[in-house]
């Protein structure tokens, strides 16, 4: 699969992730009300989020996302990427991916993610010709679920994961293409 060093839109750039992004990460990633609603426990530590950088976000086809024109400049306010193959627990087969985002608090409402996830599936169906993108989101995530809905996503299944419920949202190519997303 082809993958690209950047991605942009109107108002972002998506960019992979370094090591020196670690402060910024630690700085939206500890807050309490982000991680959690992703399913993750806040970051304690800039170290912390050096790790995380090193071991989960830094793998192809996962972006740094960047306001331009925000300051301070090129600093990542938020993150999304496709998951493939055993990294994924939604996904089926080699033509499917999983989407995941979150986004800093102060940012939320504002339209960033659906931008950000516009981009990047139109990336997974066009350059990496994916047959179909998957999200889930837990109960009562209602921002989450209203950017899959804006993306094009629609419930499949409901399950139980790590105790709480999720629902299972996918979007296929042949979808895309007829403007399933409200682009």
């Amino acid at each position: 699969m082809p993958a690209t060093d950047q991605l942009e839109t109107a108002r972002l750039t998506l960019r992979p992730w370094t090591e020196s992004d670690a402060p910024a990460l630690f700085r939206w990633a500890s807050d309490p009300e982000v991680g959690p609603r992703a399913g993750w426990e806040p970051h304690r530590s800039v170290e912390e989020s050096a790790h995380i950088i090193r071991d989960v976000l830094a793998v192809p086809e996962s972006y740094a996302v960047v306001v331009r024109g925000r300051e301070p400049e090129d600093e990542p306010v938020g993150a999304v990427g496709l998951k493939f193959g055993a990294a994924s627990e939604l996904a089926h087969g080699s033509r499917e991916a999983e989407l995941g985002y979150w986004l800093a608090r102060p940012l939320w409402g504002l339209g960033y993610m659906p931008e950000a996830g516009r981009a990047l599936l139109g990336h997974a169906f066009g350059d990496l010709r994916l047959e179909a993108v998957w999200a889930g989101h837990y109960e009562g995530n209602a921002q989450s679920r209203r950017v899959m809905e804006k993306l094009g996503l629609a419930e499949q299944y409901v399950r139980e994961s790590d105790g709480r419920t999720e629902r299972v949202l996918r979007v296929t190519r042949e979808e895309w293409s007829r403007g399933g997303a409200r682009r």
